[in-house]
């Protein structure tokens, strides 16, 4: 999941200086709330408790890579970093990650509350397999597009 996430954050980038980006991201939002509840066979009712919880929890976390997260990778990524800025660097990293997993166990204990415990187990693999099916569409639509370029 970790190393999917930059593959994601790159393709969402990309596609929101394309034409029609905001379109394509709702597209995979709506796509992804269809596959995640059929998936998880949550009810009319749990459905309605779900995903106000899993949407904060999406938005609080794409926050903090956003704001806290990508700031940090690209100064590393810059290489010139002094050791007292890469200590800096690394503690806000090691707050940063920490931050992030208080939040999955934070949608935990709320999701607990809402649905079962093999719903949430359920949700992570269905999570994988949504972000698996994600990146082979994406490494198809380049294929297409290498192709019809030559």
């Amino acid at each position: 999941m970790k190393r999917l996430i930059p593959i994601l954050l790159l393709f969402f980038s990309i596609s929101s200086f394309a034409q029609g980006g905001e379109k394509m991201k709702e597209r995979i939002k709506t796509q992804k709330v269809a596959f995640l509840t059929e998936k998880l066979s949550l009810t009319t009712e749990e459905a309605q408790q779900f995903w106000p919880i899993y949407n904060a929890f999406e938005t609080k976390v794409d926050k903090i890579k956003s704001d806290v997260l990508r700031p940090i990778k690209q100064e590393m990524r810059g290489g010139n970093v002094s050791d007292k800025r890469a200590d800096e660097l690394l503690e806000q990293l090691i707050k940063t990650e920490n931050d992030m997993h208080q939040a999955k166990l934070q949608l935990v204990e709320d999701l607990k509350k809402v649905i079962s415990s093999k719903k949430i187990m359920l949700l992570k693999a269905a999570e994988d397999q949504f972000n698996r099916k994600l990146l082979e569409r994406l490494r198809d639509m380049r294929e297409k597009h290498r192709r019809n370029r030559n």
